[in-house]
């Protein structure tokens, strides 16, 4: 079964990992956010929920 001979797939694979992590990732993790999260105090709701069933 050509499936479990790792001859030629296991450098493909080892190759197309050393590329993400070493040029396409770096290259991602370099951009920033153009919208920063601001800290927003959480508004709580007092009136409960009311099913219809009940």
């Amino acid at each position: 079964m050509p499936q479990l001979n790792p001859n030629p797939w296991f450098l493909i694979m080892l190759a197309s990992w050393l590329t993400f992590s070493f040029i396409i990732q770096p290259k991602l993790l370099s951009f920033t956010n153009t919208n920063t999260p601001s800290n927003k105090t959480p508004t709580t709701k007092t009136t409960p929920w009311t099913w219809p069933w009940t």
